[in-house]
C-alpha cells in the first residue's frame, strides 16, 4: 500500500514577471516538511507549477498524494483533463497555440505518472493556515533572493535562488 502524502502548494510573484517564490508543505502522519525556492524572472503560474514539482520529487517512492493548491491553472489543468488533451495534441491548447510552460507540465505529468496525485483547489488568502503558510513562505523566498542581489543587478538578469527546507 502507498504511502498517503498530503501536499499544500503555493506561488508568489512580485511582478509579473518579476520575482517569483514557491513553497510547499510535504505532510505524512505527523510529520511535517517545509521547502521553498525561487527565480529573478518568471512567472506566478511558473511558481505555482513549480510549488508542486518541487514537492513531487522530494518523495522517495511511489505515494498517493494530496495536492492542495490555490492554484486554478495548475488544479484545473488535472481537475479538467486539460493536461491530457495537451499532452496528445503535442502540447498545444485546443486552439493550436502552444501550451505555456510546457517545460513545468511536462515534468509535472511525468511525476502524476509515478505518484497518484488527486489536486484540491482551496480559496486563496482565506482561513486555510497551511495554504497561509506556504504564501508566507513563498513570499520570504521572494524577499531573500531580492535581499541576495547585488546593487546593480540587471532587471530581468536570470538566475534561481536555491530552495531551503525545514522539518
Amino acid at each position: 500500500m502507498k504511502k498517503q502524502i498530503i501536499l499544500y502548494t503555493d506561488g508568489a510573484c512580485s511582478g509579473n514577471p518579476g520575482i517569483g517564490g514557491y513553497a510547499g508543505i510535504l505532510i505524512y502522519k505527523d510529520v511535517r516538511r517545509e521547502y521553498s525556492g525561487g527565480e529573478l524572472s518568471t512567472t506566478n503560474n511558473r511558481m505555482e507549477v513549480r510549488a508542486v514539482i518541487e514537492g513531487l520529487q522530494k518523495l522517495k517512492y511511489p505515494c498517493a498524494v494530496d495536492v492542495y493548491s490555490d492554484s486554478a491553472y495548475t488544479v484545473n489543468a488535472f481537475a479538467n483533463r486539460w493536461i491530457y488533451g495537451w499532452k496528445k495534441n503535442g502540447w498545444k491548447k485546443a486552439d493550436g497555440k502552444a501550451v505555456l510552460n510546457v517545460d513545468l507540465w511536462e515534468r509535472l505529468y511525468e511525476l502524476t505518472r509515478v505518484h497518484e496525485v488527486t489536486f484540491h483547489k482551496v480559496a486563496g488568502h482565506a482561513d486555510d493556515d497551511l495554504n497561509n503558510r506556504c504564501d508566507e513562505l513563498a513570499r520570504q523566498a521572494i524577499s531573500s533572493l531580492r535581499d541576495s542581489l547585488p546593487e546593480q543587478a540587471e532587471e530581468g538578469e536570470s538566475a534561481e535562488v536555491s530552495g531551503s527546507e525545514t522539518n
